[in-house]
């Protein structure tokens, strides 16, 4: 069968139209030493049960998460989503779940929207929250970009150090543009925003301080007192949450004096899927939503006094002239954004604070389990959420790697990010992690 529409004639037709002679002149601007000059390597075709068997076959050769004992976290958490979550976006109502570019002819999409909206919000203890970002490192970008658009007159912008490095990366790309320049805040001995820097460092120039809660290492940064710091020099605070599961404990960052919350919500309906799809969390106060990239859906009501959702603002150029757009990031996420709102409604409110409450003992079950392991200790002694930074008197790398050979990935190893913490290793236990697991750790730990 072949899988090319096109007759000689229409490609010769086609061909005509841009003034080229053949189709290999399409190809032109890759260099020649980059092209294939000869046919792909490619096995003889197949009949459909002989094809079911071979991708069977290879299928065999993948190692089954469920042999597999994971504890890599940092910012990506293995957390279980209820098989009603999938099967619930299939339902026809949700087929068309992208940008409502007719909103008087999407209800459901608008009311799903707007339900996860007004779920984040709780969470977060934001007005107004958004939909439609797409991951927590970008969204963080976008809250300094907003930052420097509501101080207009500021220029400067300060990171934590304890801030996921990738997510430091991520904003200092996006402003590399603007000739903007993030500076970093040093870690105090305990793995915490160091409080005596931020004061020395911040001024009447700068625009935002961005930390992370819980932090990279899993510590619970002091909110209160880095916003009084913050707000003392009249620049705003934005917090990150890259395990939206710490919001069932702790409490929501703009209720500590977050101006924004950005945060990644890929744990709540989507999973980890080889590494996404994310799902960008953002939320600011109503006086500064104007200045908030993405779309904002309504509730409202008819004429006949029946309840409609509405487009209540979209700062995308799609729907407004380009030179006006907030930003051209968001693209509708709102199939995960549903995807979420349904595990949050399936836990309801008592369960999604116990499962954050699993998640702190499954935790703390594991730390004092693996700091018995001889040659082990804990690096930062602080308050912590799911994740915690153990010290290793041995080579990390070599540890990873046995360990690793025996189906266990035993966590991120910090010197990849920080050189004077090459010794150490950043280990997150969730509900999906067993008292077994966390045996097989432990003696792969062994000396």
């Amino acid at each position: 069968m072949r899988y090319i529409p096109h007759t000689d004639e229409d490609i010769r037709r086609m061909l005509k139209v841009v003034g080229l002679n053949k189709v290999s002149e399409l190809f032109d601007s890759i260099p020649a030493e980059f092209r294939l000059d000869r046919s792909l390597d490619l096995p003889q075709p197949l009949d459909e049960e002989s094809l079911v068997r071979l991708l069977g076959s290879l299928a065999a050769k993948n190692t089954a998460s469920s042999d597999l004992a994971v504890f890599l976290g940092a910012g990506a958490y293995n957390h279980q989503i209820p098989a009603a979550v999938d099967q619930l976006l299939l339902r026809g109502e949700f087929f068309t779940a992208y940008t409502p570019y007719q909103p008087e002819a999407s209800q459901g999409t608008l009311q799903a929207i707007f339900e996860y909206q007004s779920m984040l919000a709780s969470l977060t203890g934001c007005e107004v929250v958004n939909a439609s970002m797409y991951d927590g490192a970008t969204a963080a970008a976008e809250a300094l970009m907003m930052a420097l658009r509501v101080k207009r007159k500021r220029k400067r912008l300060l990171l934590s150090a304890s801030v996921h490095p990738e997510v430091i990366s991520v904003c200092r790309t996006y402003l590399s543009e603007s000739k903007q320049e993030p500076e970093e805040i040093r870690l105090s001995p305990d793995g915490l925003t160091d409080l005596d820097s931020l004061s020395s460092t911040i001024d009447d120039q700068t625009a935002a301080v961005l930390v992370q809660q819980p932090n990279l290492f899993g510590c619970i940064e002091d909110l209160s007192k880095i916003a009084e710091v913050t707000h003392q020099a009249g620049a705003m605070l934005i917090v990150s949450v890259l395990e939206p599961v710490s919001l069932g404990l702790l409490e929501a960052p703009a209720k500590l004096g977050a101006d924004i919350v950005t945060g990644e919500a890929m744990g709540l309906g989507s999973g980890l899927n080889f590494g996404g799809p994310g799902l960008g969390i953002f939320g600011c106060s109503q006086k500064n939503a104007w200045q908030m990239p993405g779309r904002l859906i309504g509730q409202t009501s008819d004429s006949d006094d029946r309840r409609g959702f509405v487009l209540t603002m979209a700062t995308r150029e799609q729907h407004i002239r380009r030179a006006r757009a907030t930003s051209n990031i968001c693209t509708n996420e709102g199939l995960c954004a549903l995807a979420a709102a349904i595990h949050l409604s399936l836990l309801g409110k008592n369960g999604f604070v116990e499962l954050a409450r699993i998640n702190a003992a499954n935790a703390g079950a594991a730390l004092k389990r693996l700091v018995k392991v001889g040659g082990v200790s804990r690096a930062f002694k602080t308050a912590f959420f799911n994740e915690f930074v153990l010290k290793l008197d041995r080579d990390v790398d070599q540890v990873l790697t046995d360990l690793a050979q025996a189906g266990v990935i035993a966590g991120l190893p910090l010197g990849r990010f920080y050189p004077e913490l090459n010794d150490c290793l950043l280990v997150c236990v969730t509900e999906m992690n067993t008292a077994e697991q966390v045996k097989r750790l432990a003696a792969g730990l062994e000396p």
